[in-house]
């Protein structure tokens, strides 16, 4: 054979592997895109399976193994949607990469739903609509059926959006729409309503205002103070030491209220008790971390690392105690209501149930999660570990102090409302703080403003907007229009089931 032949058949070879090679490419890019549903999917048809096995009623089988699919998928939406909001500032201020985050989170929400979840809470279950005055259980079972239906998509669709949402509200809104629609305005508990409207402003403007307050409390006593190592080693374990006496009472009071029930006083006292321990363990841990440490900003970030990630763990753990319950009960009155009981607000739910919710949340959160992760995280303002410790302790302490108060607010507002309120915060700290333009000047050697050059340097600085205004608006519009979108859309879902099996 000859070489010119030789060459001409191994260069049509070389073609012919670039091809095979390229669709194997393609398929693997089309196989990643199919791979999240398919597992979503899956985890729907073990759902309904585990379901199928556990439910020990003489009857309404198909009903329940439904809901089961339903309560899965709602559960797989807050993952999505809702554990972001935990996590999502670490991911944004480089403290943790994104797969240390999902498998935190993962864990910790698991743990909190199993170990404190066990009981469902009131507003969801028995605290909207009055089962009595919906007369019929088989109208209750179909009640809940919608809500949960209408709030998933619901909570699908703000995600696909990239709009971090209120899961609480989004069911809530489910419940009131498909209870009108069922039995009109005798069915629904107003007084609850009028608490959740309220939290739709208190919430994040209460923990953008802390978030902020704690930021600046970290700019005017350590950022920008000449010698940040030492202002750090006076300040940060106390610091410390209310963000552990916080998320302690937090845990408290909320986490493990389904297994022992502890009042508000008693939990702050186990928080102050556990912020003066940790005060006491971390003065000697910050001075030997700081040993060495540069006299910059950069040092400061790397103290912080460690208890951001503290707190986002047991942010995680907190929710997964807390709202499990928006996904598992409707599922839970949907069993009592096949059984032939009507759900109060003590009722427990059978533990295969929380099963469903908890591994679901988890679900959703691995497939998902990174898409609304990085929104809160890096999309909206830039976080470094100071400035998303301050949203994860704020989050805390708002939650604590609107208890306190007896207002109901919602966790993702609070913590995306922190975010904003860091972003914004510093805006205005840049336009107006004369510490910072006197810690500057001694930096730069300038002992005041010489020449056009400095001048239009500071201006410019001043002129930065922080915060991104386009996210700003989508997500509130998403907060405003939720419950009654729910509502609505749980309202048609209703009628719809209703016309078929009623």
């Amino acid at each position: 054979m000859s070489k010119p032949r030789m060459r001409l058949e191994k260069l049509t070879i070389d073609k012919d592997l670039d091809k095979v090679s390229r669709a194997e490419e393609a398929s693997q890019y089309v196989m990643r895109g199919l791979a999240a549903p398919g597992l979503g999917l899956l985890f729907l048809i073990l759902s309904m399976a585990f379901a199928a096995s556990y439910f020990t009623g003489a009857s309404g089988m198909g009903i329940v193994v439904a809901g089961a699919a339903i309560a899965a998928y709602m559960a797989m939406n807050i993952g999505a949607n809702d554990v972001t909001n935990n996590v999502g500032a670490a991911v944004g201020a480089k403290a943790m990469t994104m797969a240390t985050a999902l498998g935190i989170a993962a864990v910790f929400e698991i743990a909190g739903a199993v170990i404190a979840g066990r009981k469902v809470t009131l507003t969801i279950e028995a605290g909207i609509v009055d089962g009595v005055q919906l007369v019929s259980l088989d109208v209750l079972v179909w009640v809940m059926m919608a809500a949960l239906l209408s709030s998933a998509v619901w909570i699908n669709i703000a995600t696909y959006a990239r709009a971090p949402v209120s899961t609480t509200h989004s069911i809530v809104g489910g419940i009131i729409g498909a209870g009108l629609a069922a039995q009109g305005l005798a069915s629904v508990k107003w007084w609850a309503i009028a608490g959740i409207t309220a939290s739709w402003s208190v919430s994040p403007l209460l923990g953008g205002a802390i978030a902020a307050l704690f930021l600046a409390f970290l700019k005017e006593f350590v950022i920008y103070r000449d010698d940040k190592i030492a202002a750090a080693r006076y300040w940060m374990p106390i610091v410390l030491g209310i963000t552990a006496g916080s998320f302690t009472a937090y845990v408290a009071i909320f986490a493990l209220v389904h297994l022992q029930v502890i009042s508000l006083w008693t939990g702050l006292l186990i928080g102050a008790l556990a912020g003066i321990a940790c005060y006491g363990l971390c003065k000697p841990w910050i001075h030997r971390q700081s040993v060495g440490l540069e006299n910059r900003n950069q040092s400061l970030r790397k103290l912080f690392r460690l208890p951001l990630i503290f707190s986002a763990a047991l942010l995680s753990f907190a929710h997964g105690a807390n709202d499990v319950s928006n996904a598992i009960g409707p599922l839970s009155a949907i069993v009592s209501a096949v059984n032939g009981t009507i759900s109060t607000a003590r009722s427990v739910a059978p533990f295969w149930v929380l099963l469903i919710g908890a591994f679901g949340i988890s679900m959703g959160l691995l497939l998902y999660g990174p898409i609304l992760i990085r929104v809160v995280g890096e999309e909206i303002t830039r976080l470094n570990p100071m400035r998303a410790f301050c949203v994860a302790l704020a989050t805390a302490v708002t939650v604590l102090l609107a208890s306190a108060l007896g207002l109901p607010i919602s966790s993702t507002h609070t913590a995306v409302g922190a975010v904003f309120g860091v972003g914004f915060f510093r805006e205005w700290y840049i336009r107006h703080s004369r510490r910072r333009l006197e810690y500057i000047r001694r930096r730069t050697g300038q002992s005041d403003f010489m020449g056009e050059a400095i001048e239009t340097n500071f201006a410019e600085i001043r002129r930065r907007r922080l915060v991104r205004r386009s996210y700003f608006l989508t997500i509130v519009a998403a907060w405003v229009i939720t419950l009654p979108a729910s509502a609505l859309l749980s309202a048609l879902v209703y009628r719809l089931l209703a016309g078929l099996f009623l």
